[in-house]
């Protein structure tokens, strides 16, 4: 049985979402201990719960201490059984976090899936739902995963109530090298790249969104970018608003997103995410900070390679657990691209 010190690094929920899923797609049964130590609410969050007894379900695995508040786990999968599944994960934890976990086993599953999810789209730390449909999915499909969504409603926090409806078809996972083309400093260049997004607000009034929307395209233009940012006003049983942006030019996977609260005006919410955006395209990076973690799994599994601004403690949290799974082993590396210094994650076939 692999251990696992749920402790190390970053200390987070990743490190049992990760090992878990590993844990299924390897068939090796892991041990959990000192599950999110340093957090102020130690052991796992309701949200990772049932992301570990979906999976569990899925896998028809044994687990033990499985449980929100639990520090300690063990996870003993057997095989993994596609088919339809329907899963609530109760107020707004988030369903691209649940999604994450499951899909590296579902890519492997006996037969096609189709799993409707409830819960959070659209909250903080964690990908929103844009974001995983139009960055995350699309380089996941680069490595040869078949995936599609349906965003059915949006659910924000802390009533939740969103809906999501993926279907993953049984995928022979390939390496894959994404793209380093970037951009140059030359404004003409970003002249040339259209930024799309959705701007979204609900029980909130419309023009909400339109500032939001407004803030982002005059923050990109403003830096030599075209943008084209959809507006959707809804009425929900949530109350919330946010911004997506993403663009997937020259082989490059970049997204960036900023989500509305109470106090903080909508001119904010779209400048963030337009900032954050435009930091990502002009570092001359195949994929943006967080997507560099993300798909550290498959990295592992199918081998490859992919470059990003910088190398956050997520990733570096994410590539130990990964490496207490598989034998290939992911290498970090800084290179000059460009005339731009940028990290480089390599995994060798």
């Amino acid at each position: 049985m692999i251990e696992i010190d749920g402790s190390f690094g970053e200390g987070g929920g990743q490190i049992v979402r990760t090992a878990v899923a590993l844990s299924a797609v390897t068939g090796r049964p892991v041990h959990i201990s000192k599950i999110r130590k340093s957090r102020p609410k130690p052991g796992l969050a309701a949200q990772h719960a049932h992301a570990i007894a979906a999976l569990s379900d899925i896998c028809q695995a044994k687990s033990s201490g499985v449980a929100p508040g639990s520090t300690e786990i063990s996870f003993s999968p057997g095989e993994i059984q596609g088919g339809r599944y329907e899963i609530s994960i109760g107020t707004a934890g988030s369903i691209t976090l649940l999604l994450q976990c499951l899909l590296p086993a579902l890519l492997q599953a006996d037969e096609s899936t189709t799993l409707l999810v409830q819960g959070g789209t659209d909250v903080q730390w964690s990908p929103t739902i844009d974001y995983f449909c139009n960055v995350f999915l699309p380089a996941l499909q680069r490595f040869g995963a078949r995936t599609s969504l349906k965003l059915e409603r949006r659910g924000y926090y802390p009533q939740g109530q969103g809906r999501v409806l993926c279907h993953i078809e049984p995928s022979e996972l390939q390496a894959a090298h994404l793209g380093t083309e970037g951009l140059s400093k030359d404004s003409s260049d970003r002249s040339e790249m259209e930024i799309k997004g959705v701007s979204h607000c609900s029980n909130l009034p419309e023009h909400v969104a339109r500032r939001q929307a407004d803030a982002a395209v005059e923050a990109l233009q403003q830096a030599g970018f075209k943008a084209l940012i959809a507006e959707e006003i809804l009425r929900l049983p949530s109350t919330g608003s946010g911004i997506t942006l993403w663009s997937r030019s020259s082989g490059a996977y970049i997204g960036a997103s900023s989500l509305g609260r109470r106090g903080l005006p909508a001119e904010k919410v779209g400048r963030t995410a337009a900032e954050a955006q435009i930091q990502e395209l002009t570092s001359g990076a195949s994929v943006d900070e967080h997507l560099a973690d993300q798909l550290v799994p498959y990295l592992a599994l199918a081998a490859g390679s992919y470059s990003t601004r910088k190398i956050s403690l997520h990733t570096r949290t994410n590539i130990w657990t990964a490496n207490q799974f598989l034998e290939r082993k992911i290498s970090i590396s800084q290179e000059d691209i460009a005339g731009k210094e940028i990290m480089m994650l390599r995994a060798e076939p």
